[in-house]
């Protein structure tokens, strides 16, 4: 019998290799990637007519957008022009905000799922902020560069691969910024490790890990109308990977310089949410759909690998991972921060004693403090303290929206891009095809259609 399972074994690897050869044979699934249109072109560094005041129109103010708001008015030369939601409500407890803070009243729609159309037709907005349920996000942020305007749109900011592709295509042909706020990639820990990446200290980048583990039984019962709950029941996969996948990617140059290439899903069986729901409503679901723990691994071009995992379910300490493996370092920041380093010489401002460290064991914690301060992202050196004053999540939020606004001020390209939004997005439906056909794996398109190494590495405008 072992003889057998060997053997079997043995043939499978034999023709993994002849695959791997060969990589026209492999079985993967295809995914389609349309062509541009006659006179469409990317929007790799793409830069705007520089804007000295901002006028942004909020759309979606529930859990996410009046943190939002008020962060805006900490920052210079922007103008809050509009605010919309279902709920007045929302929208006069946002106009109260800027009260407090001394702006101008917003202009105020409310009333049905609709009314954000009269919102992105408005004359006098530059930025449209969606900060809605994840299903409106895609058609919000497409009508909004249709009617002229630049978006900026909350995580995840697309659901299928057609509403990714009309994202990708409708900024191409409108020559308008699409940026997902992915705050995750402006933690301090993640810009100080983005920065060690850049600086060579971890030597090459072969292997990174992301997830996004949150237990959220306290927290299902208010998204508006249930529906955060209700998308886990009808889908299957990674429905919420960016926070994970988009720190790590960054520090891979994932299109600008290598590329994802194919992912491999499998998820563990659903308990904790049944349970949820029958505790606090009676119902006994039986047709839920998403796992309770998500696990997918990625293949990039250059031969790099990824692990991204995602449970909304089990009794766990939040984390998302944040791992990096590096021929000469190695970072870590969840359940503990730290960095291993291996052959490398640390100066004596750093650390005095620094002869017998290794990688097989974190940095002792002054030195890793002291690593952490000479590598410091300068981004983060430019606004550090005024973040931790303002907040959201520690103070990243607010680096993300003053970027953002720094950007469009000076008519720079943006920290990140519509294609990173189609990579980062492009997890959700891929895990559910590959998982609802036995974990096969999936080819992840080039969304920048042929472009993915026109650039050479990751450069945030400074």
């Amino acid at each position: 019998m072992k003889k057998t399972a060997l053997s079997l074994l043995a043939g499978y690897l034999l023709l993994f290799a002849g695959c791997v050869a060969n990589k026209e044979e492999w079985p993967v699934i295809k995914t389609s990637e349309p062509e541009r249109l006659q006179g469409q072109t990317d929007v790799l560094q793409l830069r705007a007519e520089p804007l000295s005041v901002v006028r942004i129109a909020f759309i979606g103010l529930g859990m996410r957008g009046p943190g939002a708001v008020e962060r805006m008015t900490h920052i210079d030369g922007v103008e809050i022009v509009a605010l919309c939601d279902v709920l007045q409500e929302n929208t006069a407890k946002c106009n109260k905000i800027l009260e407090e803070r001394r702006f101008p009243s917003a202009q105020e729609f409310y009333g049905d799922t609709s009314v954000w159309r009269k919102v992105t037709a408005l004359p006098d907005v530059d930025l449209i902020y969606v900060a809605t349920d994840w299903k409106s996000h895609a058609t919000i942020g497409i009508q909004a560069m249709k009617d002229g305007k630049h978006v900026a749109i909350e995580v995840p900011a697309a659901m299928t691969m057609d509403e990714i592709w009309a994202l990708v295509n409708t900024s191409e042909q409108t020559r308008k910024h699409c940026i997902q706020l992915e705050n995750c990639v402006y933690d301090f820990f993640e810009l100080t490790t983005l920065n060690m990446v850049q600086q060579g200290l971890l030597g090459e980048i072969v292997h990174g890990e992301g997830a996004y583990i949150h237990g959220l039984q306290p927290f299902w019962n208010e998204y508006w109308n249930n529906w955060r709950m209700d998308y886990n029941h009808t889908h299957r996969g990674d429905v919420y990977p960016t926070h994970g996948l988009g720190p790590v990617c960054l520090a891979m140059n994932i299109h600008r310089g290598d590329r994802l290439n194919y992912l491999v899903s499998v998820d563990a069986k659903q308990i904790s949410s049944l349970d949820f729901i029958k505790n606090n409503t009676g119902e006994d679901v039986k047709d839920f759909r998403n796992g309770e723990h998500t696990s997918t691994l990625i293949s990039t071009e250059k031969g790099r690998s990824i692990l991204i995992e995602h449970n909304v379910n089990s009794p766990r300490p939040y984390s998302r991972m944040y791992q990096l493996t590096g021929t000469k370092g190695f970072a870590n920041k969840y359940p503990v921060q730290g960095y291993a380093l291996d052959g490398i010489e640390i100066d004596s401002t750093i650390a005095a004693n620094h002869e017998n460290l290794n990688a097989h064991s974190f940095l002792p914690a002054d030195v890793r403090t002291a690593l952490m301060q000479r590598y410091k992202h300068p981004i983060a050196k430019s606004i550090e303290e005024k973040a931790r004053q303002v907040g959201g999540h520690g103070g990243m939020d607010f680096i993300m929206d003053y970027r953002l606004i720094y950007c469009l001020q000076k008519g720079l390209p943006l920290d990140m891009d519509v294609y990173d939004l189609a990579e980062w997005c492009s997890l959700i439906p891929l895990t559910e095809l590959s998982l609802n056909n036995s974990s096969a794996p999936v080819e992840i398109p080039d969304f920048t259609r042929g472009n993915w190494n026109k650039l050479n590495g990751l450069k945030f405008a400074e």
